[in-house]
């Protein structure tokens, strides 16, 4: 349970992104309702995982996909660019959550 909602905290604040995005600096009502809900229950899916995880652990999961994932819709949905070292930074990024998630003992697997 601690996976799930950890990856529904991670969803809902990559969501929440986008939306703020779309907001055009909270001009726009429906996509700055959206993000401030997406946000909100975000924290309290994290707070779900914190119940069982580490929290130094849980954030760097949770804001490391985060980041990957919103550059991913940056690229995709907003046409937002990446250049080589975002691209390799962004890799470690991955690379960090892999490690942490294979090999440390901070985690109960």
């Amino acid at each position: 349970m601690t996976y799930v909602a950890l990856f529904t905290a991670i969803t809902l604040e990559v969501i929440g992104t986008t939306f703020l995005q779309r907001s055009q600096q909270f001009t726009q009502l429906v996509p700055t309702l959206i993000m401030g809900i997406c946000y909100a229950a975000s924290f309290y899916f994290l707070t779900l995982a914190l119940k069982t995880m580490p929290l130094g652990i849980a954030y760097a999961i949770w804001s490391g996909l985060g980041i990957v994932l919103v550059s991913l819709i940056g690229l995709v949905v907003f046409g937002q660019k990446l250049d080589l070292p975002a691209v390799v930074g962004l890799c470690m990024i991955v690379g960090g959550v892999i490690v942490v998630n294979l090999f440390s003992n901070s985690i109960a697997h």
